[in-house]
């Protein structure tokens, strides 16, 4: 299980997922995760993945070729409570070495507050046809 980090925020852990995924380190990506069998994760174009082991061993086969990459995030939307944040964003991934963008990843995000502090509890991320991706819109009405 991971280290006891306490994030403060959801913006906190979500700074320290991305920041896990583009150094390619395990560790930091897991505490990011909460010590749960019910948390959820799908990567692009991959299966429903349940429980925090079944999720670390995922991460570690991303991780394994040691690629890293370069995540830029766009047109992100939230929705708080105060136990509780859905993140819906696009992410621009490219690799450290080639930083032409590959098509975005439509991600969501959930974190919860518990004893300690905010964690991931599902990310769900699917590719988008970069044709279809306008600005969100300011107003919905």
């Amino acid at each position: 299980m991971p280290s006891q980090k306490i994030f403060a925020s959801p913006q906190d852990a979500e700074a320290a997922f991305y920041e896990a995924l583009e150094n390619c380190d395990i560790e930091a990506m897991m505490s990011v995760w909460a010590e749960d069998e019910e948390v959820v994760c799908v990567h692009p174009g991959g299966p429903r993945l349940v429980g925090y082991t079944t999720i670390r061993e995922a991460w570690q086969n991303v991780f394994a070729n040691g690629t890293r990459l370069r995540v830029r995030l766009s047109q992100q939307t939230t929705v708080s409570t105060p136990f509780a944040m859905i993140s819906m964003l696009l992410e621009h991934i490219a690799t450290a070495d080639n930083e032409n963008l590959n098509a975005p990843v439509a991600a969501t995000n959930i974190y919860v507050r518990g004893v300690l502090g905010w964690r991931m509890v599902a990310h769900h991320a699917s590719p988008v046809p970069p044709s279809s991706i306008a600005e969100a819109p300011r107003t919905l009405h």
